[in-house]
Parts: C-alpha cells; structure tokens; sequence
C-alpha cells in the first residue's frame, strides 16, 4: 500500500458512501483512477466490505452493557449462530483470552429488552452483565 492507498482507506473509513469523483478530488485524482485503486484493494483483500454505524442512542438504546460469554460446549457455533441472529443489539463480539470465552458489548432501549436477550443468550452460553454508567 502506497500513501494514495492509505489516503483512500483513510477516507473511506469516514465516509463509505462517498463517490469516487468526490473521493478522486480529496486525494488529486481522476474518480476512473481513483475507482481502479480501490477495486485493487478490494481485490487484494484490504478492503473486506462496507458497513454503517448506528446511532444507538437515537435509535433509543440507552441501555449499554458488557456480557463475558462462557459458552457451554468446546463447539462453539450455537453461540456464533445466535450473536449473527441478534446483530441489532451487539455492537461487538470479541473472541478473548482470559476467564470468558467472548465479550460482547450491546445497547437495548430498556432493561426488558436486555433481559429478553439474555433469556435468548443462555440457551447457547453462560454469562456475567456489567452495565455501563453514563
């Protein structure tokens, strides 16, 4: 990766949706060459895909909380089918060394919400809650 590479990453990292002729004049160049560069990072698996943010807290998820996952079996799949089913509320999944087997961090709108997700979660892995104070 050259520095016009790093220059592309960089922007699109602040704005996925932004054109190519619009990002080409960011970084001095034409939006066909600029629009070439980043298919070769794509081609090349730097840039894996593309993806939004959310805000949660105007989507009214006020609710921030850390679960360490213990999961119940050496397989893990179960887990990982459910956290790519509920990927409304998770706004991470980290595989972690230490104590648990996983950390997710998740936002609900109420203490209901959370609670029906745990409900949900203890079919697939044990869990410990630590809410975050704002």
């Amino acid at each position: 990766m050259d520095e016009l590479d790093k220059a592309i990453v960089s922007e699109l990292k602040i704005n996925s949706k932004i054109s190519m002729n619009d990002l080409g004049k960011k970084i001095n160049l034409t939006g066909q060459a600029t629009n070439n560069r980043v298919k070769k990072l794509e081609d090349a698996g730097i840039i894996t895909g593309y993806t939004i943010d959310l805000n949660q807290e105007a989507l009214d998820c006020k609710v921030h909380v850390f679960i360490n996952i213990y999961t119940h079996k050496i397989s893990h799949r179960s887990y990982l089918e459910f956290v790519n089913k509920e990927t409304i509320f998770i706004l991470n999944n980290y595989k972690v060394i230490g104590d648990a087997c996983y950390l997710l961090e998740c936002r609900f709108p109420d203490n209901n919400s959370l609670n029906k997700f745990l409900e949900r979660l203890n079919n697939h892995a044990n869990y410990n809650v630590s809410m975050v104070i704002s």
